[in-house]
């Protein structure tokens, strides 16, 4: 096979024609919603039986590896079959935080036109979300006395990762990047149609190599990866993990918003006497809130740790940073800093409403004695 050298990167690259023939790999569509405060996972694995995810697979054999600090609960699911017939393997599990994650995957063998047509379709045109929304509703049926004060209404987030195991030619990435990386970048954004250069270049930027011949592109709601199964493992878990995180800050931000939303009507009535008074109760109120939260984001922010590796940790930061989870969480952050100023300014109102009151008594008091003094009792 004759090889090109490229005169402007230096690269040693097949020819394009050698590395779009075959390829293999799987689609994995991750579903995960929000369902509750919390999910005893103990008390999962005596309803459900299922097994505990021990810990995040490592990329290369060191010492070091990711854990979870409360594994995962798993359990497998009927598989998923779609209106054009086809049929998808999947798993479910139970995160301790209250989120569900549903993953269905797909064998796939093909051309790279072929798997850009595929990821546009799943991505924009079928609805996974119905589908992993009735499944979850039907496993939480038997998982409901492991559930903390459950949701009525539930938020989502999907994420669709095409992991390539195998490339006619093996290539390395740095070639697959130069020959197929226009292709790359329409299959992370799901679209059919040729993106701008920089378009491309904006969506290349989120790459991230251990070896010489893996290599993942991260984007906003999709990802793709070109790896051997084991070594896809370390990604798929960690772009599942901070898909989770992502959906709880969300839940995190809505809550806040709502709190603050009463808590400014409340001030809206004004601060006279009797709603300073009544401003105790709100405060309480509002400073559970802000509790609970607190306890909850380091709950969910801290539930994998990276023992040295560094590796991991570097495209855990990644994909959270393109899906948008340190947005999230300063957006939640914001509102808990508002909140706890608002807090403070209630708890202020009232004790000067209470200080009022008891100098009022005082006088009173003062005023009686007086009375019955001057009348010589």
């Amino acid at each position: 096979m004759m090889l090109v050298t490229d005169q402007m990167t230096g690269l040693t690259v097949k020819p394009e024609s050698a590395l779009e023939t075959t390829l293999r790999g799987s689609v994995l569509v991750l579903i995960q919603f929000d369902v509750c405060e919390e999910i005893r996972l103990d008390r999962l694995r005596e309803i459900a039986g299922a097994r505990t995810l021990e810990r995040i697979s490592s990329k290369h054999q060191s010492p070091g590896y990711v854990r979870y600090q409360r594994p995962p609960v798993v359990d497998p699911i009927d598989p998923l079959v779609l209106e054009s017939g086809e049929q998808l393997r999947g798993e479910i599990k139970y995160y301790d935080y209250g989120v569900l994650s549903l993953v269905f995957e797909l064998p796939f063998s093909g051309d790279w036109d072929t798997l850009v047509k595929l990821a546009s379709r799943w991505v924009w045109d079928v609805d996974f979300e119905k589908h992993a929304s009735r499944i979850a509703r039907k496993c939480l049926e038997q998982a409901a006395p492991a559930l903390v004060k459950p949701y009525k209404e539930w938020l989502s987030e999907d994420y669709f990762i095409f992991h390539v195991r195998d490339v006619a030619g093996s290539p390395s990435a740095a070639e697959l990047v130069e020959a197929q990386g226009a292709r790359i970048a329409q299959i992370v954004r799901g679209e059919t149609a040729t993106l701008s250069e920089g378009e491309r270049n904006e969506v290349m930027q989120a790459r991230i190599s251990y070896y010489p011949n893996d290599l993942t592109v991260i984007g906003w709601n999709s990802a793709f990866l070109y790896d051997t199964a084991a070594g896809a493992e370390t990604a798929i878990q960690l772009l599942e993990y901070a898909n989770s995180q992502l959906l709880e800050f969300r839940h995190y931000d809505e809550l806040l918003t709502r709190e603050l939303d009463g808590v400014y009507k409340f001030l809206d009535k004004g601060t006279g006497f009797l709603t300073r008074w009544k401003l105790a109760q709100a405060a309480s109120k509002l400073h559970t809130v802000l509790l609970d939260v607190a306890e909850l984001t380091e709950h969910a922010d801290n539930a994998i740790k990276f023992l040295s590796d560094m590796f991991s940790a570097r495209l855990y930061k990644l994909a959270a940073a393109r899906i948008g989870v340190p947005d999230y969480k300063d957006l939640v952050q914001e509102k808990l800093t508002a909140a706890e100023d608002l807090y403070r300014f209630m708890v202020d109102q009232f004790h000067q409403s209470r200080a009022f009151v008891l100098e009022l008594m005082v006088v009173v008091i003062l005023i009686i004695d007086l009375v019955f003094l001057f009348r010589g009792k």
